[in-house]
C-alpha cells in the first residue's frame, strides 16, 4: 500500500457510503475489473470509522441531544422526541447487527461477483424509483414511530450483500413507509452510526496491530482522515440536493452502472 492509494479508497469509501449507490459494490467491481487490490478488512473498518467521525460531526446536535434526553438534562422541549429517537435507533439497529454476526461473512465471501453485485444494484435501482413515486413523503421525525424504526432497521440488514448499500436501502424503505426525503436520508445516517460504531470497536485491537506493522500507521490514517472528510463533504451534498430534487438520479446511475456490468461479462 502506498499513500495515494490509501487516500483515494478513503475518498471512495467516504463519497459512496453515504450517497445511495454502495460504496461495497463499487469496491468489488473496482478489485475484479480495475485489479484493485483489496486492502484487507482491518483496513476497511479504520475507512469506515472515518465515516463515522463524519456523521458524528455533522450530526453532532443530535446526537448531544440524543445523549442529553436519555440523561435527563436540559429539560427541552425537544427532549421526549430525542428520548424517542434514541430508543428508536437503537431497537432499529438489532436487525442489522444480528444479520452483520450470522450472515455477514457468508455475504461478503458468497455474492461478490460481478454478476451478483450488479443484480443488487440494479434492483435496488428499480425499487428506489418506484419508492420515490409511490412514497407520500409527509413523515418527518416528528411523527416517527416505532414501526418505521423496526421497518428501516429490517431493510438495513439487507445491506450486508455487497451492491445493495446501507444508505440506498434504508432511504429507498424511508420513501415508501411516507417519509420526506430529507427525513428518509437523515433517519438513515443516524441509524448507520450504532453498526459502524461497533464493528469498529471490534476490529480496534486489530487496526492498531496492522496499523503498526513495517510503517502502515500513516497509511491507515491518511485513509481515515480522507474518508472522514469526504464522508462529511457528501452527507452535506446530498442533504441539500435533496431538497429541491428527488433521488431518481442515483437510481440510474445504479442502473446504468448494473447494465454496464452486465455486458462487461457477457462480452467478456
Amino acid at each position: 500500500m502506498n499513500l495515494f492509494y490509501a487516500i483515494l479508497l478513503g475518498i471512495l469509501q467516504g463519497a459512496t457510503e453515504f450517497l445511495p449507490i454502495s460504496s461495497s459494490g463499487h469496491l468489488a467491481l473496482a478489485e475484479h475489473f480495475l485489479g484493485l487490490e483489496e486492502a484487507g478488512l482491518s483496513f476497511d473498518v479504520a475507512l469506515h470509522l472515518g465515516t463515522l467521525l463524519a456523521i458524528l460531526i455533522y450530526f453532532r446536535k443530535d446526537f448531544l441531544l440524543m445523549a442529553g434526553a436519555l440523561l435527563h438534562r436540559g429539560g427541552t422541549d425537544d427532549g421526549p422526541l430525542y428520548r424517542r429517537l434514541a430508543l428508536y435507533i437503537c431497537i432499529g439497529t438489532v436487525p442489522g447487527v444480528l444479520a452483520g454476526l450470522f450472515l455477514g461473512h457468508m455475504a461478503e465471501e458468497g455474492l461478490r461477483q460481478p454478476l451478483y453485485v450488479a443484480t443488487a444494484l440494479g434492483g435496488v435501482g428499480l425499487f428506489l424509483l418506484w419508492a420515490e413515486r409511490a412514497g407520500s413523503r409527509v413523515k418527518d421525525m416528528q411523527s416517527l414511530r416505532l414501526s418505521d424504526a423496526l421497518i428501516v432497521g429490517l431493510f438495513q440488514a439487507l445491506a450486508i450483500v455487497p451492491g445493495v448499500s446501507r444508505s440506498g436501502i434504508t432511504m429507498t424503505a424511508g420513501l415508501f413507509i411516507g417519509f420526506s426525503r430529507e427525513t428518509a436520508a437523515r433517519f438513515s445516517f443516524l441509524l448507520s452510526a450504532p453498526i459502524i460504531f461497533g464493528a469498529g470497536v471490534y476490529k480496534i485491537p486489530e487496526i492498531i496491530s496492522k496499523g503498526g506493522e513495517s510503517g502502515q500507521f500513516a497509511f491507515y490514517l491518511a485513509g481515515f482522515l480522507a474518508s472522514a472528510v469526504s464522508g462529511y463533504l457528501c452527507i452535506a451534498w446530498l442533504l441539500k440536493f435533496i431538497r429541491t430534487r428527488s433521488f431518481d438520479l442515483f437510481a440510474y446511475y445504479r442502473l446504468v452502472l448494473a447494465g454496464i456490468v452486465y455486458l462487461a461479462v457477457f462480452l467478456g
